[in-house]
């Protein structure tokens, strides 16, 4: 029990702290610690750091360049390699099939599918970073590739006269689909090319941060989006339901429309193989995801169900016998490599960019969920120049946009592969299937192609259900996921990503435009401050109003900290100035009148009776003294008590005000200018501004700024808010405030002439970016 109590002892101690220390202004403060300022590398160090050159910078440059070189020496043989070759053969089936499928969504011949399932592995295994990604065709940057290539190569553009392609004498015109294809392979790989020009550019240019700007909400929305219009593009073939082209805005209802429209052209054989398909890929899924403890290997549904889908229409003739719609033709072997038509790039820029980040965006953001589960790193900017060098490489092989896929990302990573030795050897499976398995898979309907893309939407559409979740947690992340999700499906996949992410950063300003703010208070004895709305037992320091502002503060967001000031203080400092302006005009009047008389013990209405809306020292004795007018008469204006003049003057409650600069990272030239006449306005009225608790870079902004003067020091800036609250304390009972108006009243008695009161205005130092603006565009 003992030992038990003095364990107990220290833990007691722990809870609580006593600081024993000066208060500590920055002034103070940098003076007792010698700051020292950081002295900016000069231009020639700079140029020297930069040009310098050694073997180790030499070699880790190699390195940044070729990750390879970073983990293949010290790769595993025996731990790794057979994870690796049972990892890249599950993959390769799967990529393989998934080639085939999503070159529809693409909307080029189903054997390039395969092309693109294999040449862009074979550079990023040489320069990615990533060790578990497999690289190839993705349905969302699949569907935006498909979505130029038929802006651009639509089946109008290849109509022919029927006539002229039968060689009969039957009217009537069709379209030539070899021609048309031949297009669209040419449009796709140069789009391709140009989308890996912009990845190497993005990449050297180190702007790989660009993709923190597509928001979890926004790609969750995105790929929502993305995924309904894939589940469009494929029930068309599905049902075998021939439909127009549709691109832009509004080209997924069109489709939908005309879809059904024409479902009783639908062909039966077709549409049982799909819902067969998607029924048995679904429920297989289901099962690998439940019992993936116990299932060393996912089994392969799509590779199953496309070899035993293909016997079925071989053996039973369903071209011929129910015109149902297979692949046909499978290339056989490699194409030579061709430059890309440099005469597109014009038309399809736009386009390229926003693919080029869409494909970075989920291969980083996938990259990074298995680089944090097992301990590595991802560099961005080489997953840019990496991406890059391979949509280049495969363009010129007639590929498509390459990205990474999750799905089959997940296989790769669940069936124990390590490194890209997996994907190299998936790349394997696909080479043996484009040399020599192409052929067999020619009788295979093309719904169930559609229907294995449809199968694997599953995951994306059970996004949706992140919506209620994210309007629980933040509001604005909820309304970000669903505008970005309708209009993706409205406008477009393109213009939906630029509208999303223009929304997303128009919450992101309003949010800045309009922060939270609030009045601090103390919660007695120690030296924390909260809000004092918030807590009961909060108490507000006497004639003191501690103001947070927690935003960068700049000339958007000026006008809400004037605005928080005013609501926090509770009157508006210029206002009571000028009403006190007023008030001492009137009281001039008077005393020239002789109505009123000013005295060191204050104002007299009438002679013999003090006007009891002033305090007085003592007692007068003497009525004739009082009729003696002298210079030295200062007279203390009590402005929260009557006046003997008919001015409604707002109360002023406090004598100092401060401000917790706490969350504030930056200000710009015009928070500086506004903030040092917000001290002008205050110090008008005898009210001391002070600053604390603001960070170190605020200060150096300040300097550069030429804030500090004769008038504002940096003795009003304290490293706290509670060393601030200490030294307003210290100073009300060392001194007493004294009205800046005081000389004008004391000179008052003396004048002849009216003495001059001018109404406040702001000088054009202190005008807001706004108006000085104005003045410019004026002048």
């Amino acid at each position: 029990m003992a030992a038990g109590e003095r364990a107990a002892e220290p833990l007691a101690e722990l809870s609580h702290y006593v600081v024993a220390r000066p208060i500590y202004s920055e002034a103070g403060f940098q003076d007792e610690n010698e700051r020292r300022p950081p002295l900016p590398p000069t231009l020639r160090e700079r140029a020297q750091a930069a040009c310098s050159c050694s073997k180790k910078r030499a070699f880790q440059i190699t390195k940044s360049f070729l990750p390879i070189l970073e983990w293949l020496p010290g790769y595993r043989v025996k731990e790794w390699l057979v994870n690796d070759i049972i990892s890249g053969v599950s993959t390769g089936l799967v990529a393989t099939l998934q080639g085939l499928a999503y070159a529809l969504l693409a909307s080029v011949p189903v054997g390039y599918g395969l092309y693109s399932a294999f040449f862009p592995i074979l550079t990023y295994f040489f320069l990615g970073t990533s060790r578990h990604i497999s690289v190839g065709p993705f349905p969302v940057v699949s569907l935006m590739v498909g979505s130029v290539v038929l802006s651009m190569a639509p089946d109008e553009n290849f109509i022919i006269d029927s006539s002229n392609a039968t060689g009969a004498n039957s009217t009537g015109t069709v379209v030539d689909t070899e021609s048309r294809d031949a297009q669209r392979v040419l449009i796709a790989s140069t789009l391709t090319f140009l989308v890996g020009i912009l990845q190497v550019i993005f990449g050297v240019l180190q702007i790989g941060f660009i993709v923190r700007y597509l928001a979890d909400p926004l790609v969750g929305g995105f790929t929502t989006a993305a995924a309904f219009q894939v589940f469009v593009s494929q029930l068309k073939i599905v049902l075998n339901v021939s439909t127009k082209n549709y691109n832009g805005v509004l080209s997924i209802i069109y489709t939908l429309i005309e879809t059904f429209e024409r479902i009783g052209t639908t062909n039966i054989a077709d549409l049982i193989a799909g819902l067969l398909t998607i029924f048995i890929c679904m429920v297989v899924k289901e099962i690998n995801d439940r019992f993936k403890h116990k299932i060393p290997i996912p089994i392969p549904i799509e590779v199953i169900v496309t070899i035993v889908a293909t016997g079925i229409s071989y053996a039973a003739d369903l071209e011929n016998k129910y015109n149902a719609g297979i692949v046909k033709s499978i290339p056989r072997g490699f194409l030579p490599p061709e430059p890309p038509d440099v005469s597109l790039f014009s038309q399809m820029i736009a386009a390229s960019f926003s693919i080029a980040i869409v494909a970075y965006a989920i291969a980083v953001s996938v990259g990074k969920v298995y680089a944090t589960k097992y301990d590595y790193a991802i560099d961005g900017n080489q997953e840019f120049i990496a991406f890059g060098i391979s949509n280049i490489f495969s363009g010129a092989f007639s590929c498509f946009v390459a990205t990474t896929a999750l799905s089959r990302t997940a296989v790769q990573e669940s069936t124990g592969g390590k490194t890209q030795v997996a994907g190299i050897i998936s790349a394997g499976i696909v080479l043996i299937a484009i040399v020599a398995l192409g052929k067999l898979l020619e009788p295979l309907q093309k719904s169930v192609l559609a229907a294995v893309v449809i199968a694997n939407l599953k995951g994306m559409f059970m996004q949706v259900f992140d919506v209620p979740r994210l309007w629980r947690q933040n509001k604005v992340d909820a309304m970000i996921w669903v505008f970005t999700c309708v209009a993706s499906i409205i406008l477009g996949l393109d213009l939906g990503l630029l509208a999303g992410l223009l929304f997303g950063l128009l919450t992101v300003v309003l949010r800045v435009q309009f922060p939270s703010w609030g009045g601090f208070g103390n919660i007695p004895g120690t030296d924390i401050y909260k809000k004092v709305k918030d807590y009961k037992n909060i108490v507000e320091p006497d004639g003191v109003k501690i103001l947070r502002f927690s935003s960068p503060i700049f000339y958007a967001n000026i006008d809400g900290l004037k605005s928080s000031l005013k609501s926090t203080v509770g009157f508006d400092a210029v206002k009571v100035y000028n009403k006190r302006l007023k008030a001492l005009r009137k009281i001039q009047k008077l005393i020239k009148k002789g109505k009123l008389k000013a005295t060191k013990n204050g104002i007299i209405s009438e002679p013999g009776i003090t006007n009891e809306a002033f305090e007085t020292d003592e007692e007068p004795e003497d009525n004739e003294d009082l009729q003696v007018p002298t210079k030295e008469v200062e007279i203390q204006v009590d402005w929260n008590s009557e006046l003997p003049v008919k001015v409604n003057i707002p109360k002023v409650p406090i004598h100092s005000l401060i401000l917790d600069f706490g969350a504030v990272t930056f200000l710009d030239i015009v928070a500086v200018r506004s903030i040092k006449t917000i001290i002008r306005e205050f110090e008008r009225i005898d009210v001391r501004v002070y600053f604390a608790s603001y960070q170190d870079n605020l200060i150096s902004q300040l300097e550069r700024s030429a804030f500090f003067d004769d008038i504002v020091r940096k003795d009003i800036f304290f490293l706290t808010v509670h060393d601030a609250v200490l030294y307003i304390r210290n100073q009300m009972t060392c001194s007493d405030s004294q009205d800046p108006i005081f000389e004008k009243i004391s000179l008052m008695q003396e004048s002849k002439e009216p003495i001059e009161f001018t109404e406040t205005t702001r000088t054009d130092d202190e005008l807001d970016v706004q108006e000085e603006a104005m003045r410019r565009l004026a002048s």
